[in-house]
């Protein structure tokens, strides 16, 4: 009898112990939020801005943590195989959406690995050369790669990365031969346009706006139905005589499978206050960034929908998954 005594009020501590960590307020420890590229890219700057926001509103940590590599795989696997207790988060982006077409096996369920929370930000991309560049147009650099293919190179965020997919599109619809030069991420590609590495890159307009602005590169074309307010001077790819190249770049937020819905909605909350702070939005105005805010229903179908975008692309571009 007292054996069974022992074991019933051992059960009952458990429980209450169970019961007590579920009401737990969240978060009420440091949130981190891995980023699966090496900093300096857009998808980093989204990470760092949303952080900061999250960390204010909460009185928690929330703190960004790079897992370059494979195409962003790593990182992505490391939060998709993470507890899903809300305290390991993914920013994830349009290279999201096309590794189903890059890699034949991946480490995690893609479709259903990830709980989507929210978008961050919407981006246009902008096409840049070096300063020492003889380009000035987006036609003349079209023109002379049409009539010496194989001269040319661009710079990417690595293989498989919206960068290269971005490049490879832009061939497709110039009827260019150019060459991939991968880099470790966007940030590291920039430096290779700057240094003359190689003759172009087409990114995330916060990568590009700052190094634009501080007249270490020179911007040729930008995607959307305007140009920025940013970029004046900057002209569309349809005002430059690409009309069919366009092309957006998503920021999101998402978290390991089992994420208990209480936490993805609170976070979700906190994200959407984040995103209408003016101080923020007037930061990312300034990058041509476009706040985010979706729910988690409507982003786990928006992925979906890249996804199949994306496929195309990658098939268009003759692009073989490894």
């Amino acid at each position: 009898m007292t054996c069974l005594k022992t074991i019933a009020i051992a059960a009952c501590l458990g429980f209450a112990q169970l019961l007590a960590t579920a009401q737990t307020p969240w978060p009420d420890k440091p949130v981190r939020i891995v980023v699966p590229y090496a900093p300096g890219g857009t998808t980093d700057y989204a990470a760092r801005q949303i952080a900061q926001k999250l960390t204010e509103q909460t009185k928690q940590s929330f703190y960004v943590e790079n897992k370059a590599g494979a195409s962003g795989t790593i990182g992505t696997d490391l939060v998709a195989k993470a507890a899903p207790d809300g305290y390991t988060l993914l920013t994830n982006d349009t290279t999201y959406a096309m590794l189903p077409s890059l890699f034949a096996k991946l480490p995690w369920d893609h479709v259903n690995g990830l709980v989507p929370v929210t978008t961050i930000a919407q981006t246009p991309v902008v096409l840049v050369v070096g300063n020492a560049s003889p380009f000035k147009t987006l036609a003349e650099l079209v023109a002379y790669a049409q009539k010496n293919p194989g001269k040319l190179n661009f710079g990417s965020g690595g293989a498989g990365s919206s960068t290269h997919l971005s490049a490879e599109l832009l061939k497709k619809e110039g009827k260019l031969f150019i060459t991939h030069i991968p880099y470790k991420g966007a940030g590291d590609a920039m430096l290779g346009v700057m240094s003359g590495q190689v003759d172009l890159l087409i990114t995330a307009s916060p990568t590009a706006i700052p190094q634009i602005k501080g007249g270490k590169v020179r911007a040729l074309a930008v995607t959307g139905d305007k140009r920025l307010t940013s970029l004046p001077d900057v002209p569309t790819f349809a005002e430059a005589g690409l009309r069919g190249y366009t092309i957006t770049n998503w920021f999101g937020l998402a978290a390991p499978k089992g994420t208990p819905a209480a936490i993805v909605d609170k976070l979700q909350s906190e994200m959407k206050k984040a995103l209408a702070d003016p101080a923020l939005r007037e930061r990312f105005a300034q990058q041509g960034a476009q706040p985010g805010g979706m729910s988690p229903a409507d982003f786990a179908a928006f992925i979906r929908h890249e996804t199949v975008i994306w496929g195309g692309v990658a098939k268009l571009a003759s692009v073989k998954p490894e």
